[in-house]
């Protein structure tokens, strides 16, 4: 009962520190400004920015993205292709600064394997951790033995005396 009492809490803690975050992500969204000018160029920004990962949020690309961080990479990137570079320089340079992480889809290379496989990882830890909890209480109601007749008797004799202390 303690367990389930813990686990409960921990399940409240969590969902509200979830709403808590997706409240204040919600708050004042920012929005990159448009130029409604070069349509064109915000296009550009916008294709560069669907290769790029949201470093608040990590699960949306910097164009679908709302956060104050996503917001400046965009502007940055408005401003490289306004002085000329390329998409694939600005992707690099983001790379370089942000790491690979930035990408959306990062490539599969050595230092990038823990993003490839951690989800695998954790789910394989996840399924032994309760193969192991389900196999333990398994065995432990497996060794139960039966209470005796007189083992019965005893329990029934002990509740019976027992005072009753609740109200």
């Amino acid at each position: 009962m303690k367990q389930l009492l813990t686990l409960i809490m921990a399940l409240v803690i969590a969902a509200a520190g979830m709403a808590s975050a997706q409240a204040q992500t919600q708050a004042a969204p920012q929005e990159a400004p448009t130029i409604a000018a070069d349509p064109a160029l915000e296009q550009r920004v916008n294709k560069i920015g669907e290769e790029l990962r949201c470093l608040v949020c990590q699960n949306q690309t910097i164009t679908d993205s709302h956060a104050g961080l996503a917001v400046d990479l965009k502007n940055q990137i408005r401003e490289q292709l306004q002085a000329g570079r390329s998409e694939k320089q600005i992707i690099e340079f983001m790379v370089e600064r942000y790491g690979d992480f930035v990408l959306y889809r990062p490539p599969m290379k050595a230092t990038t394997i823990l993003l490839w496989a951690g989800p695998f990882v954790l789910l394989g830890i996840a399924i032994a951790g309760a193969a192991m909890v389900v196999r333990r209480r398994r065995d432990l109601t497996a060794g139960a033995t039966p209470l005796t007749e007189a083992q019965r008797q005893k329990a029934a004799q002990l509740l019976q005396d027992e005072p009753e202390t609740r109200s």
